[in-house]
């Protein structure tokens, strides 16, 4: 089992992964000086489990362990990235000579096959999630079916889940200095089924992050999702069919900061706009979005599920300010990217596994509270919608233009809530949406600890958040018109 509080965490990771002062330079060392700008390794020991339990009976338990190492060179704009998991010097020399044959050619494909301790330590545990006693995790996901049954009667079929990873990585750099961080991450997750006249909804809740398996036992989480999933189940059944046309939206605390991350996070990545290929491409110091808006990524919170002590290639994560009072103030950054951008790397070079090379992703990221109650934003809604929950979407990053699905939503009347809608869906160009947030609310929430980010084939966790906002004159697809 992975042990997450080392005596010695630097003997720790080199006695891991087999790794000495004389293999760095025989791999990264004299071979490369002169030829590339930049070198590194990852390597990585992963364990994965999964509990699923459906219908009362347990349908899936699996352990998976990996481990691996992907060599990358850098030269110029070009990257090399080869990658083993058989971690032997032979095979990683191997990678390196792949790896640096790449990025000295610029016909050859692109993929193959901080100084000493961490500035931070945001999910120190005395036991990770995959050591928890496996007992104990059948008989929460047990009491989680229960729960979510006697919430409604109309309650037909419960699955419950509960999946957790510790991962050991170890970034090796051309520069000489090594860092190495242990990354526990679990989330249980409560899917529900509901029918009343033949006709069937589905209602999902969970959370997790980078935290021990006694923290869903903490204040009955555990039970708060299961009665959440079964009441979204529930409440799918009594809603109308949502509204179209062009009206004002207010977005729900938490989970809506998805639309967020999605409409405006990734075309704030360096990559994206290196290349110019972002709608935010080229306008540092612009005002893109209303006053009211101040945008953070922050990797530092501690327990999140998007937050890491340092980032895939070694950089020590931070709170990054990318959109100040409607001012653009920076781009999230890996160290290729800044350094052809002539910009800080920012702790936000990620990557799914030691198969893949890094690129700039998310964290956790959110938009700053404000001054006003949230009733209030509400009140000041004539006709509207009130988004509360999200499911699906697309974005386009050099437009910037998306659409998202409400999964859970209601109608907005003379500055009421009322009838919960379905089919709901949110049409509209991110940049131009900053621009029409009118109102914040004082109540900045973050997510339970769901989110999976995917890019370019990667995916990797993250968190989102969000006050309640006011969104005027956004066009709602829907079946009323």
């Amino acid at each position: 089992m992975v042990d997450l509080v080392p005596a010695r965490p630097e003997a720790f990771f080199a006695d891991r992964f087999n790794i000495t002062s004389s293999t760095i330079d025989r791999l990264l060392g004299s071979a490369l000086r002169g030829k590339v700008d930049d070198a590194d390794i990852y390597l990585e020991y992963r364990i994965t489990e999964e509990l699923v339990l459906e219908e009362g009976a347990v349908k899936k338990a699996s352990r998976h362990v990996s481990q691996g190492a992907g060599v990358r060179a850098q030269a110029g704009t070009r990257t090399g990235y080869a990658h083993t998991d058989d971690i032997s010097i032979k095979n990683l020399e191997e990678a390196a000579r792949q790896a640096r044959a790449i990025a000295t050619d610029a016909s050859a494909s692109a993929v193959v096959a901080v100084p000493n301790g961490r500035p931070h330590d945001l999910y120190a545990l005395s036991e990770t999630p995959v050591a928890a006693d496996l007992t104990r995790k059948l008989d929460l996901l047990r009491a989680a079916d229960r729960v979510a049954r006697a919430a409604d009667p109309r309650v037909r079929q419960v699955i419950a889940s509960v999946t957790s990873e510790d991962v050991i990585v170890f970034v090796v750099t051309a520069a000489g200095w090594t860092v190495g961080d242990l990354r526990p991450l679990t989330r249980l997750n409560v899917t529900v089924i509901a029918e009343d006249e033949g006709k069937r909804e589905i209602g999902s809740y969970g959370g997790g992050g980078r935290v021990a398996f006694d923290w869903f036992l903490e204040d009955n989480r555990w039970e708060r999702f299961a009665r959440e999933a079964a009441r979204q189940a529930g409440l799918k059944l009594a809603a109308v069919d949502a509204p179209a046309g062009t009206m004002t939206v207010v977005l729900g605390p938490g989970w809506p900061g998805i639309l967020l991350h999605e409409a405006i996070g990734h075309g704030l990545e360096g990559d994206f706009n290196r290349k110019g290929v972002s709608a935010f491409a080229g306008r540092l110091g612009q005002k893109v979005a209303s006053e009211l808006v101040t945008v953070v990524d922050d990797g530092t919170i501690a327990n999140r599920r998007g937050s890491l002590n340092v980032d895939d290639e070694g950089t020590p994560t931070s709170r990054n300010v990318l959109i100040y009072r409607g001012v653009l103030c920076s781009y999230m950054q890996d160290k290729l990217n800044a350094r052809l951008m002539g910009m800080k790397a920012t702790g936000n070079g990620r990557r799914e596994s030691y198969a893949y090379p890094p690129m700039p992703r998310m964290t956790n990221t959110f938009m700053l509270a404000g001054e006003e109650a949230p009733e209030d934003i509400v009140r000041s809604v004539k006709h509207g919608l009130y988004a509360v929950a999200f499911g699906g979407g697309q974005v386009d990053i050099t437009s910037g233009k998306f659409v998202f699905s409400a999964s859970e939503a209601y109608l907005i009347e003379d500055g009421r809530v009322t009838a919960p809608v379905k089919g709901a869906t949110l049409i509209g160009n991110g940049p131009d949406a900053l621009t029409r947030v009118t109102r914040v609310g004082h109540d900045l929430k973050l997510d339970e600890g769901i989110g999976t980010c995917g890019k370019d084939g990667q995916s990797v966790p993250v968190g989102v958040g969000l006050p309640t906002i006011r969104i005027d004159a956004m066009t709602v697809g829907g079946t009323q018109v």
